[in-house]
């Protein structure tokens, strides 16, 4: 291995044992290839899936492997048109079997950082899916918890703000300004530092830079 896939399958390996403590399932990958293998791995035929607005979720793949699986029953959140229908699309969500999110940021010893400007996917992680599968790069660690939530709202919000027709201080110079504006991208702010049913939570990490 290279000195670099041998640093991450070492942090993988870490970030492994610190999420097992906290009861959240965990596996290593080191392609974003073998991590779309794993997710379909994960997810038991007739089931039902979505995800949230991830662009690792996306950039991988993974909602057409879904699709073209053909065993699933696949609730597409990008086909949807227009706000009653995206309401309806996001409520829908809580009653699946599977929920595929990404996260903003991940503590070496195990905390999940998200967070959202309407807390539809923050609200989904918490409660209702039956499972939820992160899909995470190791770019995505930070070494503590305030670090992980530094980094979603330094690095991660700012370029998630230019993906949407917001006004907000970070989509016009990329920099937090910890602002309370009316379209703010931090207004929730989730820490999942601890999982509550076995085998709800489940993380594939990804020796690959995915994602913001």
């Amino acid at each position: 291995m290279t000195p670099i896939e041998t640093r991450n399958q070492l942090l993988g390996d870490k970030l492994i044992k610190n999420l097992n403590r906290r009861h959240i399932e965990a596996h290593y990958c080191p392609t974003a290839k073998e991590a779309v293998d794993k997710v379909m791995e994960l997810i038991a035929d007739g089931s039902s899936v979505t995800w949230g607005g991830s662009m690792t979720i996306r950039d991988m793949g993974i909602p057409q492997a879904l699709k073209e699986r053909g065993t699933l029953e696949v609730l597409d959140r990008d086909v949807v048109e227009g706000a009653e229908e995206k309401q309806q699309m996001y409520v829908r969500a809580f009653t699946t079997d599977v929920y595929l999110s990404s996260a903003n940021a991940i503590s070496e010893d195990g905390v999940i950082v998200n967070i959202d400007g309407n807390g539809n996917r923050v609200a989904a992680i918490t409660w209702g899916p039956k499972k939820v599968i992160f899909v995470i790069g190791l770019n995505k660690v930070a070494q503590t918890v305030d670090a992980a939530i530094a980094r979603a709202r330094s690095i991660a919000s700012p370029i998630n703000a230019q993906r949407f027709d917001i006004n907000t201080p970070c989509k016009a110079d990329g920099v937090c300004h910890n602002c309370n504006s009316a379209d703010c991208i931090c207004s929730y702010i989730h820490l999942l530092r601890n999982s509550r049913g076995e085998g709800r939570h489940v993380v594939v990490l990804v020796g690959e830079n995915l994602g913001y």
